[in-house]
């Protein structure tokens, strides 16, 4: 189920619709959505109290998803650097798809190439048309392999990103793969499957290249030069040295004069930079202003954190700062109450002093003794002298009179800066204690807590993925709905981190196929947001599949797919792209079979869905403000008015009308729709339709003055 190496034309697929089935449609399945499973008996009591508790996570879901689509921000937001929406401003190739010619530019506009590791890997790729990039993380990799490609395919060169998760065999027997093409993978994590990729497959794909004469680079971690089968591919990878980087950007930036002891500073500070982005940061930094380069270069953030920690805090006042890494912004009181829950894990621990089996050779760097609960809110400041603030506002939707006094950190760096000293200078005695109370306030009813614990792990994931994934991601994943959900917001968070992203998609997908129902559930969750964003194709492909298990997991999948159309809506490409999808799956389906009705069934949940924030149907929304919608929204309510979800699909019809009865332009959007229906119908059908619209708006809901107006307007367009 992995992406296809090139996303289909789906514009054009064609949506069947005989005309000899209305009569015998009529009739719709009008039980609940979730009542039956696929076979039609009805589902055990456990099974519903299941289903029952898997809405009440795509609830808590909804809730934050729609807050990042709409970027509620309460108090100070330092928010340089930063872009806010899904899928935005992601580095050139981390999401699957075509990277042209300006973008490779502007990703290599002051690139050095390492050496030798340049040389050597661009060796390998002419020899064998395939080369993989194995090296730290931040050490340029992406950008290498984007020099590689241009290097032998030449100047201008567009190439084609495929998706982390692409299997390298089945990349071999596909068509894929076309003639005279650069492609690129970033960030590869290895195979799906459980049996290891065969050497012999890699050389096919070799072949398979080196015959249509198109290059293929990959980006990995260091360890995958361990792996056999991919082994005589590798090239070791390198960051290039940073002053030689410094001053080969500066030549490509305009001169800035330096005074001679402020020149010597700034290289002393660029020679200990390890990631070439900082390098480059500072030079573009310097064209701005050389105080604020200076600043940045001294990162007094990061000498601010370490030396708090130099100095050996007690307990006493290590764990409020550890607690506030993983609970930042929640209102005092509720902190105050973790921290010293926080506090008896750690004691409980301390009593016990067992290393547990399942986590051998447990070592402690520093000791926690003395462990004390006092919250006296006055010392505060003193145990956290610059690190943390107290800021006053109200929750999400709340009135500013119930503004609430939070413990937040000084600048947005220090959270992630903090947790990588924890995770440095503490062992067990502190992580062991932590993870558990990670996994208590996993399961809180606070829906906020829940997700400032997963903005902390995915920040403790930068510095100890496999810790995250064993200890803490693979339970929550098969847990309770509370803790399902804060595992999938964890793998949304991840993907902020442009080297973590990649590993998200993998964990996720890791728990969709033979894992059980509930971390199956947990991958449908998981795939919307950021990640469903990002990872597009992916993520439809495999919630697609997943509408074909047990009920269960259909059920999640389809609520999934609504969440991901209703987070496109200001993203109108995202949104046209699902749209087209839906409507190729449907075509792809034969008359009367079970996959075509299951195909209907979430067809007719998209119609009907809300917007995410805010009053109306999501389809109303489309129909008002993204060009090409009403085309794709047409042909699908062809689709299910033909089918025996024909009562659902008019009834989504007439929510569609009274959320757009008030928008003065709206008629213009109705005409397209209806002329995108009258393509996929026959007169005898959108005759059939003409009657059962009217007289659904009689219901109470739908008789509205101006409903009645623009559903003449649609069947106007259908009688043309």
């Amino acid at each position: 189920m992995a992406d296809d190496a090139e996303v289909p034309d789906l514009s054009e697929a064609p949506v069947p619709g005989p005309e000899d089935e209305l009569a015998q449609e009529q009739q719709e399945d009008s039980a609940p959505a979730d009542r039956t499973d696929a076979e039609g008996d009805p589902p055990p009591r456990a099974e519903c109290d299941e289903r029952e508790e898997d809405g009440k996570g795509y609830d808590d879901l909804r809730r934050v998803l729609g807050q990042r689509v709409y970027n509620n921000f309460y108090g100070t937001v330092d928010a340089s650097g930063a872009a806010f929406g899904f899928g935005a401003a992601a580095a050139p190739g981390l999401a699957p798809g075509s990277v042209g010619p300006d973008e490779v530019d502007r990703a290599l506009r002051f690139y050095l190439p390492p050496q030798p590791c340049f040389h050597d890997a661009l060796s390998k790729l002419r020899a064998d048309h395939l080369v993989v990039l194995a090296g730290p993380d931040s050490t340029g990799r992406g950008a290498g392999a984007f020099a590689l490609l241009r290097e032998v395919r030449g100047a201008r060169t567009g190439l084609r990103s495929l998706s982390p998760a692409n299997s390298l065999a089945e990349l071999a027997t596909s068509s894929a793969l076309k003639a005279g093409q650069a492609y690129v993978i970033l960030d590869y994590v290895g195979e799906m499957n459980v049996d290891a990729v065969q050497a012999f497959e890699i050389h096919r794909l070799g072949e398979e290249l080196r015959r249509k004469d198109s290059y293929l680079v990959l980006t990995a971690p260091e360890a995958t030069r361990r792996r056999l089968a991919l082994q005589e591919h590798c090239a070791p990878w390198q960051a290039p040295d940073p002053l030689e980087l410094f001053h080969h950007a500066r030549q490509l930036e305009p001169s800035v004069d330096i005074p001679p002891d402020v020149l010597a500073e700034l290289l002393e500070r660029v020679a200990d930079l390890r990631r070439p982005a900082d390098v480059v940061a500072a030079v573009i930094g310097l064209a701005d202003s050389l105080d604020a380069a200076l600043k940045t270069l001294r990162d007094s953030d990061k000498a601010l954190v370490r030396n708090w920690f130099r100095e050996e805090p007690s307990a006493g006042d290590l764990l409020p700062l550890a607690a506030l890494a993983f609970l930042e912004g929640i209102p005092e009181r509720n902190f105050e109450k973790a921290s010293i829950l926080l506090g008896i894990h750690v004691r409980d621990w301390e009593q016990t002093g067992e290393i547990p089996a399942a986590e051998p050779d447990a070592t402690s760097t520093t000791a926690l003794r003395g462990v004390t609960f006092e919250q006296t809110r006055a010392r505060w400041k003193e145990r956290a002298t610059g690190l943390v603030r107290t800021e006053r506002w109200p929750g999400p939707g709340q009135d500013p009179s119930r503004s609430e006094r939070r413990l937040v950190f000084a600048s947005p760096r220090i959270r992630a800066l903090v947790i990588g000293e924890l995770h440095d200078l503490y062992g067990y005695e502190l992580w062991y204690p932590l993870r558990q109370w990670l996994s208590q306030l996993s399961r809180s009813a606070d829906l906020d807590v829940r997700t400032e614990v997963a903005r902390g792990v995915a920040l403790y994931a930068r510095h100890a993925l496999a810790e995250v994934d064993e200890n803490l991601l693979q339970v929550w994943a098969d847990g309770l709905a509370a803790q399902r959900v804060t595992t999938a917001l964890t793998l949304q968070f991840m993907c902020d981190d442009e080297d973590l992203a990649p590993q998200a998609l993998n964990l996720a997908l890791s728990w969709a196929d033979n894992r059980g129902p509930a971390r199956a559930v947990t991958t449908a969750m998981a795939l919307t947001g950021t990640l469903g964003s990002l990872y597009r194709l992916e993520a439809l492909n495999w919630l697609w599949f997943l509408t074909n298990r047990g009920e269960r997991m259909a059920s999640a999948a389809r609520r999934s797919l609504v969440l991901l159309l209703q987070t496109a809506e200001q993203e109108p490409e995202r949104a046209l792209f699902t749209l087209r999808y839906v409507r190729t799956r449907i075509a792809e389906t034969a008359q009367r079979s079970k996959a075509r009705s299951l195909a209907l069934r979430t067809t007719v949940q998209l119609l009907e869905a809300e917007r995410l924030e805010g009053p109306g149907t999501l389809a109303a929304t489309l129909l008002r403000g993204t060009p090409g919608s009403a085309r794709h929204l047409g042909l699908l309510w062809v689709s299910v008015l033909l089918s025996v979800c024909r009562r659902g699909a008019v009834r989504a019809l007439c929510q569609t009308l009274a959320a757009l009865r008030d928008d003065p332009s709206a008629a213009d959007a109705v005409r397209a729709l209806g002329k995108a229906m009258r393509d996929g119908m026959t007169p005898r059908q959108w005759q059939a339709l003409g009657n059962d619209l009217p007289n659904a708006l009689r219901h109470p809901d739908y008789a509205i003055p101006g409903t009645r107006q623009l559903a003449q307007v649609l069947l106007g367009s259908l009688r043309s």
